[in-house]
């Protein structure tokens, strides 16, 4: 599953210092053979000490974390819904992105010159925030405009909302502001690129953001954590191992991380009868340890 986080804010309040402070958590290629990755593109691990444990558990030959995708979107300023500073172009980019990570500037730093010559994180965020909510309106008079010229013979797919996206803030701290209160009106987090403070916090938050949870595989060979949608049926979470575990699927035997390291071995589970069999209704729990029967 490939869902991205774009890295979004004025210019200057620390976004590619943020992006690279994030890619040095990215996974290793290998794990994800079948990504094309622009330059501006980061797969960033998720943190998670349940993989470990259960990869201790199991002693297992390779561990696999959950991952996202964070992409680097250069800096937006004013009038950028009517095209300044290359306004449409970066625009479109968040089009793109299933989320918005809105880095805020906190820091002080007269060496790097703040474009609206202040240090006012509110403001700035409600800069950026108008102008995606500009863009939305100019989107939504453009196809009433075609509308009317050409009338849609079906129903029309509704619009991709750029103010609509679930929208996570970061503040871009230093040591001499990191306990500034903010007032800002969303969800934040407060991050320290530099040192690589809050960073694990915001990759955590960042996959919640976009209703993400986690279930594991686990045995000898690997310990791997697989990404899906909240709400998914135990079929849709084995086709994010392979189609046919989805199309072919009979039941899932099921155990909670927590409870299976507490058993002690898969056996002990189940003379236990903590194992559980689920079928095609069953919906995933975030922590759930699944071996699927086909």
């Amino acid at each position: 599953m490939s869902l991205s986080i774009g890295i979004v804010g004025l210019p200057n309040v620390g976004k590619s210092t943020l992006f690279n402070a994030l890619t040095k958590k990215s996974v290793p290629a290998e794990n994800y053979p079948f990504c094309t990755i622009d330059p501006s593109v980061g797969v960033v691990a998720v943190p998670d000490p349940r993989l470990e444990k259960l990869s201790v558990f199991s002693k297992s030959a390779k561990m696999i974390p959950a991952a996202i995708e964070f992409v680097d979107i250069a800096g937006l300023v004013k009038g950028a819904a009517q095209g300044e500073g290359l306004g449409n172009q970066f625009l479109s980019h968040i089009r793109e992105v299933d989320a918005i990570a809105h880095v805020v500037r906190v820091f002080e730093d007269k060496n790097i010159i703040h474009v609206e010559n202040k240090i006012d994180p509110a403001t700035d965020a409600e800069i950026i925030n108008l102008e995606l909510k500009l863009a939305d309106e100019g989107s939504q008079e453009k196809r009433a405009q075609r509308n009317k010229k050409s009338p849609p013979a079906g129903g029309l797919p509704p619009l991709e909302l750029l103010s609509k996206k679930p929208m996570l803030y970061v503040l871009n701290t230093s040591a001499a502001t990191e306990n500034l209160e903010v007032t800002l009106p969303g969800p934040y987090v407060k991050v320290d690129p530099i040192f690589g403070i809050g960073l694990d916090d915001l990759i955590s938050k960042s996959y919640e953001l976009l209703g993400l949870i986690t279930f594991f595989t686990t045995g000898p060979d690997e310990t791997r954590a697989w990404t899906i949608k909240r709400g998914s049926t135990a079929p849709e979470a084995g086709a994010a191992i392979h189609g046919d575990f989805r199309d072919r699927f009979i039941k899932a035997e099921v155990i909670n991380w927590a409870t299976l390291l507490e058993a002690g071995s898969y056996a002990a589970a189940r003379e236990r009868g903590l194992l559980r069999i689920e079928g095609k209704e069953y919906l995933v729990q975030d922590g759930d340890v699944i071996e699927f029967k086909i």
